[in-house]
């Protein structure tokens, strides 16, 4: 009876949101996926069509090779695959899966490395078209397990807009066509880990936030000429996550996260509200659910590890104090319970959280309580990307190429598990187009797709 009550609730709440969302804005057809996690930043589909079931080989529509290595996700507009890589001339040191210290790697290579675009055919994998966009020894360096392309591309279906941190913007049409490059001044960032928070687009804007250790800021761009329109600087230290635009009734704000503040501007740079309480390094996107703000950030070794939900028209200073988990503007918080790599997903009434090292919970979206706590993931050892869901089912994607299936329930529920090539690292997050499923690995991008002979 509690359950019912509860998804009763919660779904009038979100019922509400989608009908807003429904009369104010125009979304794009599933068939698209133009950023990370997918145009609402969730990572998840309501195509019914989309496969339970794979291997190596089994509903593979199709596997690409692809050089160099990159950790940004795939994107999707219509037939075309946009994804990024960086090629090392020299020798390239592999990296070991799952957490652990020693793999600072301060000193930039001295290498000739080439910084690369890519556009794959979705229905057949065969390259389109390859620009190489800069060549030269990296200004900077990155952490062993990091990659120089480790930022998702954006499209909004005429512009392709490909971000390396530490190099600069590179627009496309769809095509192929350079339009126009924005360069981007090197930065050091914490332990020369390198650079990951891809752009965040928005009308005829593209923003980047540059959180690191010289010279942070907030940046506008043009999206038809790349020129700047403004810059805010940001007092904050090395981030990694990526920028969301939340578009609610009341107004639309770019919420960006930072280990000493979660701060949310106006479309015009100017702060609208923020709050302390993060943990020491923050990596995972926000997103909407029902109406609310969610976002998280749990580095494994902070005894703070937040889940936040966020209810919109914040002004100034929003901050819990003490012991507080709950204010005018904070619908809750959740202080030890966030992942580190991982985003969550709020799928169908419930917020799931999967932890790198192996465990998997679920809580309330309405207010933070556990619906079931962490529970082992068997065999489950490291995970990066973030889940995703659809029909019924929540995706958790190891390092190892393992995918764990979910039941999306009230019970911790594994269904099966899906496993690709031994030789495969898999950390980029998949993406979804249509009833195909992309997932980026360390040597390959594979298209999935149910009943493919």
């Amino acid at each position: 009876m509690l359950t019912q009550c509860r998804t009763s609730r919660f779904s009038l709440q979100l019922l509400a949101a989608m009908t807003w969302l429904a009369l104010n804005t125009q979304l794009p057809a599933q068939d698209h996926w133009p950023q990370f996690r997918g145009h609402d930043a969730r990572g998840v589909s309501e195509n019914e069509a989309l496969p339970t079931h794979w291997s190596a080989t089994e509903n593979v529509a199709w596997k690409t090779d692809l050089p160099g290595r990159g950790w940004s996700s795939p994107i999707v507009w219509g037939e075309r695959v946009f994804l990024t890589t960086v090629v090392n001339t020299g020798t390239s040191e592999e990296p070991k899966k799952g957490l652990y210290f020693g793999g600072d790697r301060p000193k930039p290579p001295e290498a000739t490395h080439q910084w690369k675009a890519f556009c794959l055919d979705l229905k057949t994998g065969a390259v389109v078209w390859e620009r190489l966009v800069h060549e030269g020894a990296p200004e900077s360096s990155i952490h062993l397990k990091n990659s120089f392309a480790s930022e998702t591309p954006v499209t909004d279906g005429e512009r392709v807009y490909c971000y390396f941190g530490n190099v600069g913007v590179f627009c496309f049409d769809l095509e192929g066509t350079a339009l126009w490059t924005h360069r981007i001044e090197p930065r050091e960032t914490r332990y020369g880990w390198g650079t990951a928070a891809s752009p965040a687009l928005h009308a005829d804007r593209l923003y980047v936030v540059n959180d690191n250790d010289k010279d942070s800021y907030l940046l506008a761009l043009n999206a038809r000429s790349g020129k700047q329109i403004w810059r805010t600087p940001r007092d904050e230290k090395s981030n990694w996550s990526t920028p969301y635009i939340w578009r609610h009734e009341l107004r639309t704000e770019i919420v960006t996260l930072g280990t000493g503040k979660v701060r949310s501007y106006d479309l015009e740079g100017n702060l609208l509200w923020s709050l302390e309480g993060m943990s020491s390094i923050t990596i995972a996107t926000p997103y909407e659910y029902g109406g609310r703000l969610y976002f998280s950030s749990g580095y494994v070794l902070d005894p703070l590890r937040p889940i936040f939900a966020i209810r919109p028209g914040a002004q100034g200073d929003i901050s819990l104090r003490g012991e507080e988990t709950s204010n005018e503007w904070i619908a809750w918080c959740n202080h030890q319970s966030a992942p580190y790599n991982p985003s969550t997903l709020a799928y169908r009434d419930r917020l799931y959280v999967l932890y790198d090292r192996g465990l998997f919970a679920c809580f309330d979206p309405a207010n933070g309580s556990p619906i079931y706590p962490p529970q082992r993931i068997p065999n489950g050892r490291a995970f990066t990307a973030s889940p995703w869901a659809y029909g019924g089912n929540v995706f958790c994607l190891n390092e190892d190429g393992v995918t764990f299936v979910f039941a999306a329930s009230d019970e911790f529920r594994l269904l099966h598990t899906n496993s690709l090539a031994d030789d495969d690292m898999c950390m980029a997050t998949p993406a979804i187009a249509g009833d195909r499923l992309l997932i980026r690995t360390s040597a390959r991008l594979y298209c999935i797709r149910a009943n493919t002979k």
